[in-house]
């Protein structure tokens, strides 16, 4: 049961952020078919990340109550369906409308398949839930590719056909997803925001500022190469969102493998800080080189490595509710960074492309530190030996 349902989980995320990464493709092609402003183009992705994301804790204590099979099938279905049309939206109001509605979907499903990713992974959580996270940026990757070929084919109109994989997957989930995989929260504070005070909230705040510098990177590089002569749909603009999002699966895949035989603080940090000299030089090559992609591979590979650890940290730190604690590290600090982002949008204006998405890479290092502060005052001696329990996990699976 452990792999199959763990695959199972892989592809509905593809699905689910495929299409979520449909956005920051349009970026350009929607700034000019309503006029919209770089603060304007902010707003949008800060629509998306806020229902899509912030709202996670939320969604996700309530799987902590009703499970998490429905929530999850449900979300991806929900999302995919929405988030499809937003190519073909014929206003402003409609298209923040089906970001916002659309979004909550996403919101639904990753808590939920993220707490059972981490039930199927058994012993080597670590492993599991870093699969399922690199799952996800395949989607991010492929989703680019898909609607710029038909938005240079004139063919937006059908990009709701972008939705079958979702529907499938979705009802895959739920005639097959386990009925009851994790302890159902009966509390009567449903959110416990009480997590926020301690270090969960802690260690959310370090993902908010590390999702900053890859969303700023994500939707700032269509802007950047637009910026350097290439046209809105150029090849150029989903193949550089491709690389970056493929490296970024890579990097958690192979982060959540060596936490197997490393410590998991260590491996955080060092990855942080390690990707900001990466995604700076990528703003400072040639674009379209081979040092170009070269750069945009490893800075997605580095600025994404934490992510895993730091979600299996965050759910090792409230166990008694680890759908809420999931949807602090994978939603609220995603939807946050997106919701900052509205403010590297105003740099773009003020400062330019390239200077303001350069200083929102900093955010890493600040982020790093406090990492390692939360990672050795609460959670150092728990995970002090990782291979403890790895052929437990792998006779799990």
């Amino acid at each position: 049961m452990g792999l199959g349902l763990l695959v199972l989980l892989a592809g509905a995320h593809i699905a689910n952020d495929g299409l979520a990464s449909t956005l920051a493709a349009l970026l350009p092609t929607l700034r000019e078919v309503h006029q919209l402003s770089a603060t304007g183009l902010a707003l949008l992705v800060a629509a998306l990340s806020f229902s899509s994301s912030v709202t996670q804790p939320l969604l996700g204590a309530l799987a902590d109550r009703l499970g998490p099979r429905l929530m999850a099938a449900a979300g991806v279905a929900t999302g995919s369906v929405l988030i499809s049309l937003i190519g073909l939206a014929p206003s402003v109001s409609v298209l923040v409308a089906l970001l916002l509605i659309g979004g909550l979907g996403s919101a639904a499903f990753h808590p939920s398949a993220a707490g059972l990713a981490r039930q199927a992974g058994g012993a080597v959580k670590d492993l599991a839930v870093a699969t399922f996270s690199s799952s996800g940026t395949i989607g991010l990757a492929l989703g680019p590719i898909a609607i710029l070929w038909l938005v240079r084919r004139e063919a937006i109109a059908f990009a709701p056909l972008l939705m079958v994989p979702g529907l499938i997957l979705g009802g895959l989930l739920l005639a097959f997803g386990p009925r009851r995989a994790l302890p159902v929260v009966r509390t009567g504070n449903v959110l416990q925001w009480r997590l926020l005070l301690g270090p969960v909230g802690l260690l959310s705040l370090a993902g908010i500022l590390r999702s900053l510098a890859y969303v700023a990177f994500s939707n700032g590089a269509p802007l950047w190469l637009v910026e350097r002569g290439f046209a809105p749909d150029a090849a150029i603009i989903s193949t550089t969102l491709a690389v970056f999002s493929l490296s970024a699966g890579v990097g958690a895949l192979l982060s959540g493998t060596l936490a197997i035989r490393l410590p998991r603080t260590g491996l955080m940090v060092v990855t942080m800080v390690l990707a900001v000299p990466a995604l700076l030089g990528a703003l400072a090559v040639p674009p379209g080189s081979v040092a170009y992609f070269g750069l945009v591979a490893l800075g997605g590979a580095l600025a994404n490595a934490a992510l895993p650890l730091m979600v299996v940290s965050g759910q090792d730190l409230a166990p008694h509710a680890m759908g809420t604690a999931t949807g602090m590290m994978l939603g609220l600090t995603w939807g946050t960074a997106g919701i900052l982002y509205i403010g590297v949008g105003r740099l773009q204006e003020v400062l330019g492309v390239t200077t303001a998405t350069s200083l929102a890479f900093l955010t890493l290092l600040p982020a790093a530190i406090l990492v390692a502060w939360v990672m050795r005052r609460w959670l150092s001696k728990s995970i002090a030996h990782p291979t403890d329990r790895v052929q437990d996990g792998l006779n799990t699976l």
